[in-house]
């Protein structure tokens, strides 16, 4: 046997030890099947910090699934967006959404009404927090090229002056040096309008600002631009006192009421909203809800 010399076992140690240090990596960090979670939901959150500590798309075991039918006194709304989400699926060329109005009125549950009607045609759904926007195209890359058709849904989006937010989400919508992804569509809702909140000031273009800038308006003309990237708007509005007790009626018959209890209680209805301050798709679920657990 020849004779081990120093230099052969300093090596063989530096070996051994950069194994355990692998083996630690490999456990704390553990290396996935980067296809393997599209085949696990029709729903994603997208989440920065994941528990291997990286970026990526987490799965909803459960998602919050509504179809079109259930939703009411939105019919013009509910009509433009599933012909729009339809000619997506089909490969047809649609329209990125903003989904703009009163609060409580359906934009979200419409959204989630897209995927319970079209996943079984491919759809999916990525929720993105207004807070991690600046990954939109990192999350485009990954999933270009992809067979599914990704809708990429911020909610409640709104920017006030001085964030840097939109940059990312300007991106997704305009397409970089790279192009648009042909299998991703933004849909977004918001209560305003230009997804900024407009003052008399901004009007005052011609103004200096407090930090020397000669036309202030210019900087706040480029976030309320934002909105008119968006190739499809459709606003929602207050429900009459009609339509929020034809919603209460449709949640009650959901958790069982009969058409003798849905008259009986009405003007418990009405007193409800009175005292929520609003007449809403979502009160009446609430209502409906309240009532079918007092039972």
């Amino acid at each position: 046997m020849p004779e081990t010399t120093p230099l052969v076992t300093l090596l063989t140690q530096l070996i051994a030890r950069l194994d355990r240090i692998s083996g630690h990596l490999e456990r704390a960090f553990p290396v996935t099947d980067d296809t393997a979670i599209f085949e696990r939901s029709i729903a994603y959150l997208w989440k920065p910090h994941g528990p291997s500590g990286r970026p990526g798309l987490h799965p909803v075991a459960e998602p919050n699934l509504i179809p079109f039918e259930a939703l009411k006194n939105v019919d013009r709304q509910k009509a433009l967006i599933e012909q729009n989400t339809r000619q997506f699926v089909q490969g047809r060329p649609a329209n990125n959404v903003l989904l703009t109005g009163a609060k409580g009125t359906g934009k979200s549950s419409l959204v989630r009404a897209c995927l319970h009607g079209f996943h079984e045609q491919g759809l999916r759904l990525v929720e993105v927090d207004k807070d991690h926007l600046a990954d939109l195209p990192a999350i485009i890359d990954l999933l270009r090229g992809r067979p599914e058709r990704y809708i990429l849904f911020a909610d409640d989006l709104s920017f006030e002056a001085g964030e840097s937010g939109y940059k990312g989400l300007k991106s997704a919508l305009d397409g970089s040096i790279a192009g648009q992804a042909a299998n991703c569509l933004v849909y977004a809702t918001s209560n305003r309008r230009h997804l900024l909140p407009e003052r008399m000031a901004d009007n005052l273009s011609y103004a200096r600002g407090e930090d020397g800038e000669v036309h202030p308006g210019e900087a706040v003309e480029q976030v309320v631009s934002l909105s008119e990237r968006f190739g499809l708007w459709v606003a929602f509005y207050s429900f009459s006192q009609d339509e929020y007790l034809a919603a209460v009626a449709q949640w009650l018959r959901h958790y069982g009421a009969d058409e003798e209890s849905i008259v009986a209680i009405r003007q418990d209805a009405i007193n409800w909203a009175t005292q929520r301050g609003s007449r809403s798709g979502r009160v009446a679920y609430q209502y409906a809800k309240d009532w079918a657990g007092r039972q």
